[in-house]
Protein backbone atom coordinates (compact mmCIF):
# COMPACT_ATOMS: atom_id res chain seq x y z
CA UNK A 1 0.00 0.00 0.00
CA UNK A 2 1.21 3.63 -0.51
CA UNK A 3 1.47 5.97 2.14
CA UNK A 4 -0.29 8.70 2.43
CA UNK A 5 0.47 12.22 1.03
CA UNK A 6 1.23 14.15 4.23
CA UNK A 7 -0.14 17.15 4.52
CA UNK A 8 -1.06 18.18 1.14
CA UNK A 9 -2.21 21.72 0.57
CA UNK A 10 -4.62 23.17 -0.64
CA UNK A 11 -3.69 24.12 -4.43
CA UNK A 12 -2.67 19.81 -4.65
CA UNK A 13 -6.44 18.66 -3.18
CA UNK A 14 -7.82 20.96 -5.94
CA UNK A 15 -5.32 19.22 -8.91
CA UNK A 16 -6.92 15.85 -7.56
CA UNK A 17 -10.34 17.28 -7.23
CA UNK A 18 -10.30 18.64 -11.09
CA UNK A 19 -7.89 15.58 -12.35
CA UNK A 20 -10.22 12.76 -10.39
CA UNK A 21 -13.64 14.16 -11.25
CA UNK A 22 -13.85 13.76 -15.07
CA UNK A 23 -11.82 10.34 -14.72
CA UNK A 24 -14.18 9.03 -12.15
CA UNK A 25 -17.13 10.24 -14.50
CA UNK A 26 -15.99 8.40 -17.49
CA UNK A 27 -15.03 5.17 -16.47
CA UNK A 28 -18.39 5.26 -14.52
CA UNK A 29 -20.17 5.97 -18.18
CA UNK A 30 -17.65 3.68 -19.56
CA UNK A 31 -19.02 0.82 -17.26
CA UNK A 32 -22.60 2.35 -18.20
CA UNK A 33 -21.76 1.38 -22.36
CA UNK A 34 -21.38 -2.40 -21.22
CA UNK A 35 -24.64 -4.42 -22.52
CA UNK A 36 -24.40 -6.84 -19.24
CA UNK A 37 -22.13 -5.95 -17.35
CA UNK A 38 -20.48 -8.45 -14.36
CA UNK A 39 -21.06 -8.13 -11.00
CA UNK A 40 -17.64 -6.57 -9.96
CA UNK A 41 -18.14 -3.86 -12.95
CA UNK A 42 -21.94 -2.91 -11.74
CA UNK A 43 -19.63 -2.48 -8.09
CA UNK A 44 -17.33 -0.15 -9.66
CA UNK A 45 -19.69 1.91 -11.77
CA UNK A 46 -21.14 2.33 -8.47
CA UNK A 47 -18.04 3.05 -6.54
CA UNK A 48 -17.16 5.53 -9.66
CA UNK A 49 -20.32 7.68 -9.88
CA UNK A 50 -20.24 8.12 -6.53
CA UNK A 51 -16.59 9.14 -6.68
CA UNK A 52 -16.90 11.64 -9.36
CA UNK A 53 -19.54 13.14 -7.41
CA UNK A 54 -17.55 13.55 -4.73
CA UNK A 55 -15.35 15.10 -6.84
CA UNK A 56 -17.39 17.26 -8.73
CA UNK A 57 -18.97 18.77 -5.44
CA UNK A 58 -15.45 19.79 -4.64
CA UNK A 59 -14.56 21.65 -7.54
CA UNK A 60 -16.87 22.00 -9.89
CA UNK A 61 -20.01 24.34 -10.78
CA UNK A 62 -23.69 24.13 -10.09
CA UNK A 63 -23.71 22.59 -13.95
CA UNK A 64 -20.90 19.90 -12.78
CA UNK A 65 -22.95 19.06 -9.83
CA UNK A 66 -26.54 18.17 -11.70
CA UNK A 67 -24.85 16.22 -14.14
CA UNK A 68 -22.91 14.33 -11.56
CA UNK A 69 -26.14 13.51 -10.12
CA UNK A 70 -27.75 12.96 -12.88
CA UNK A 71 -25.11 10.52 -13.61
CA UNK A 72 -25.68 8.74 -10.01
CA UNK A 73 -29.10 8.54 -10.85
CA UNK A 74 -28.85 6.86 -14.22
CA UNK A 75 -26.09 4.04 -12.75
CA UNK A 76 -28.79 3.37 -10.01
CA UNK A 77 -31.45 2.88 -12.13
CA UNK A 78 -29.23 0.43 -14.57
CA UNK A 79 -28.67 -1.13 -11.74
CA UNK A 80 -31.75 -1.34 -10.37
CA UNK A 81 -32.21 0.68 -7.16
CA UNK A 82 -35.01 3.01 -8.05
CA UNK A 83 -35.22 4.96 -4.37
CA UNK A 84 -31.63 5.86 -5.23
CA UNK A 85 -32.08 6.63 -8.47
CA UNK A 86 -35.23 8.97 -7.70
CA UNK A 87 -33.12 10.35 -5.06
CA UNK A 88 -30.03 11.96 -7.42
CA UNK A 89 -32.70 12.89 -10.27
CA UNK A 90 -34.48 15.13 -7.92
CA UNK A 91 -30.86 16.26 -6.57
CA UNK A 92 -30.10 16.86 -10.28
CA UNK A 93 -32.87 18.78 -10.47
CA UNK A 94 -32.86 20.76 -7.73
CA UNK A 95 -29.71 22.23 -8.88
CA UNK A 96 -30.96 22.98 -12.01
CA UNK A 97 -33.42 24.81 -10.89
CA UNK A 98 -31.79 26.52 -8.17
CA UNK A 99 -28.88 27.65 -10.78
CA UNK A 100 -30.90 28.28 -13.56
CA UNK A 101 -28.84 25.81 -15.50
CA UNK A 102 -29.79 25.75 -18.81
CA UNK A 103 -32.50 23.61 -20.91
CA UNK A 104 -29.72 20.25 -21.65
CA UNK A 105 -29.20 19.80 -18.44
CA UNK A 106 -32.39 20.38 -17.05
CA UNK A 107 -33.94 18.42 -19.90
CA UNK A 108 -31.90 15.22 -18.39
CA UNK A 109 -32.50 15.89 -14.66
CA UNK A 110 -36.55 15.30 -15.89
CA UNK A 111 -34.98 12.36 -17.86
CA UNK A 112 -33.38 11.00 -14.69
CA UNK A 113 -37.16 11.26 -12.67
CA UNK A 114 -39.10 9.75 -15.50
CA UNK A 115 -36.99 6.81 -15.75
CA UNK A 116 -36.36 6.47 -11.81
CA UNK A 117 -40.25 6.48 -12.03
CA UNK A 118 -40.95 4.15 -14.82
CA UNK A 119 -38.75 1.92 -12.20
CA UNK A 120 -41.48 1.90 -9.90
CA UNK A 121 -44.60 1.71 -12.08
CA UNK A 122 -45.35 5.26 -11.04
CA UNK A 123 -47.29 6.95 -14.20
CA UNK A 124 -48.07 9.90 -12.82
CA UNK A 125 -44.55 11.03 -12.42
CA UNK A 126 -43.10 9.18 -15.26
CA UNK A 127 -45.91 11.54 -17.14
CA UNK A 128 -45.38 14.61 -15.37
CA UNK A 129 -41.60 14.66 -16.12
CA UNK A 130 -41.00 13.00 -19.59
CA UNK A 131 -43.66 16.22 -20.75
CA UNK A 132 -41.06 18.43 -18.58
CA UNK A 133 -37.87 16.83 -20.23
CA UNK A 134 -39.66 17.23 -23.64
CA UNK A 135 -40.25 21.18 -23.03
CA UNK A 136 -36.91 21.66 -21.96
CA UNK A 137 -35.92 19.71 -25.72
CA UNK A 138 -37.14 22.45 -27.22
CA UNK A 139 -35.32 24.87 -25.45
CA UNK A 140 -31.81 22.93 -26.56
CA UNK A 141 -30.53 25.08 -29.43
CA UNK A 142 -27.14 22.71 -30.16
CA UNK A 143 -28.57 19.43 -32.29
CA UNK A 144 -26.13 17.62 -30.82
CA UNK A 145 -27.05 17.89 -27.28
CA UNK A 146 -30.97 17.87 -28.76
CA UNK A 147 -30.62 14.20 -30.17
CA UNK A 148 -28.83 13.50 -26.86
CA UNK A 149 -31.39 14.06 -24.95
CA UNK A 150 -34.33 13.24 -28.08
CA UNK A 151 -32.57 9.63 -27.76
CA UNK A 152 -32.96 8.62 -24.09
CA UNK A 153 -36.64 10.35 -23.68
CA UNK A 154 -37.62 7.97 -27.09
CA UNK A 155 -35.97 5.00 -25.44
CA UNK A 156 -38.10 5.93 -22.41
CA UNK A 157 -41.13 6.45 -24.17
CA UNK A 158 -41.00 3.05 -25.76
CA UNK A 159 -40.83 1.02 -22.72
Amino acid sequence: MTDPVEKPDAADLLEWHRTFAPLAFNEAWALLDIADPTREQEEEMLAATFAQRYHWYEVGTPRHQAISDWQISRVAAVLGYADLALRFGERSLAVCIDNGLDPFVTGFAHEAIARAAADVDDIDMFTEHLEAAKEKLLEIEDPGDRDLLEADLTEMSER
